[in-house]
């Protein structure tokens, strides 16, 4: 007998999660109760563990059951996806993409135009867990900026979208940066980044008399540097095509450039692929 998980496992186990008790799981999912705590023990002796500690109260998730409830309702919600993305992948209409979430406002509106005739699902998280899922088969793609800072999962290829560079980004009335050695000094400067380069971005404005503020998302510090007419250090691409009126961007008065990839499979999704050097023009990145 296997000693993997069975589907019935998995939802047994997100029933008493949700519902807080064997019983009403069980009923939930029409089995028996006696039947369902005979799984239970099963799957608690497999994992060397109690999942839920039980009382007349009903039953609470100790941290491996939680844990154990976490990865059933990711795998049974890829489960239910499967018949209808299969259809889909057969048919060249369906394809699941992800970015970071300062790039998503950016990417997703441009993937959703050019790709009129595909069924997009668009994911955002961190780099690595978008790579995750590319190697387990679950996401299309992943654009992301930290492909060249990391160890790519076997069967996973990155592709080049292009190279980016950080600039100061000015609002309409703010005074553009000084002259000399510190050109940002006393000056509060909003910085965002997309890649791993955080620290290394703020010692680099410390070191140019600036005070560094860093920004969650692009699209954030761009509106903290608006509100309150600051210079801002951001990507290139997080305003391309964004700029009002009587703002500009300048130079960064020091040079570092980032790299956005697309990683996937060992097969890249064609149309994916052959977008790449639109996406890059239209992200003001070069080649």
């Amino acid at each position: 007998m296997s000693s993997l998980p069975t589907v019935d496992d998995l939802r047994l186990v997100l029933a008493i999660s949700r519902t807080g008790a064997v019983g009403t799981a069980a009923r939930e999912l029409h089995v028996a109760q006696p039947s369902a705590s005979q799984r239970l023990a099963r799957l608690e002796r497999s994992c060397g563990t109690r999942l839920f500690e039980r009382d007349t109260r009903g039953a609470r998730a100790t941290p491996a059951g939680a844990e154990l409830a976490r990865r059933a309702e990711h795998i049974l919600g890829h489960l239910e996806e499967v018949y209808s993305a299969t259809r889909a992948a057969a048919a060249g209409t369906r394809l699941v993409v992800g970015t970071f979430a300062s790039l998503a406002a950016i990417l997703f509106p441009v993937l959703d135009a050019e790709l009129a005739d595909v069924e997009l699902e668009q994911q955002v998280d961190h780099g690595h867990h978008l790579v995750e899922k590319v190697a387990e088969g679950t996401m299309d793609a992943a654009f992301i900026a930290i492909a060249d800072q990391m160890v790519l999962p076997r069967g996973t290829v990155a592709h080049a979208v292009g190279r980016d560079e950080l600039v100061l980004f000015v609002p309409a009335g703010t005074p553009p940066p000084g002259r000399g050695r510190r050109p940002l000094r006393d000056r509060e400067i909003p910085f965002s980044t997309y890649d791993r380069g955080a620290d290394e971005i703020r010692r680099r404005l410390i070191a140019l008399g600036a005070v560094p503020r860093r920004g969650v998302t692009l699209g954030t510090t761009v509106a903290m540097a608006r509100r309150r007419e600051h210079l801002a250090l951001v990507p290139r691409s997080a305003l391309a095509g964004e700029l009002r009126p009587s703002e500009r961007l300048v130079p960064a008065p020091f040079r570092y450039r980032l790299t956005l990839s697309m990683v996937t499979g060992s097969t890249p999704p064609p149309k994916l692929l052959a977008l790449l050097p639109h996406l890059g023009t239209t992200l003001s990145l070069t080649r």
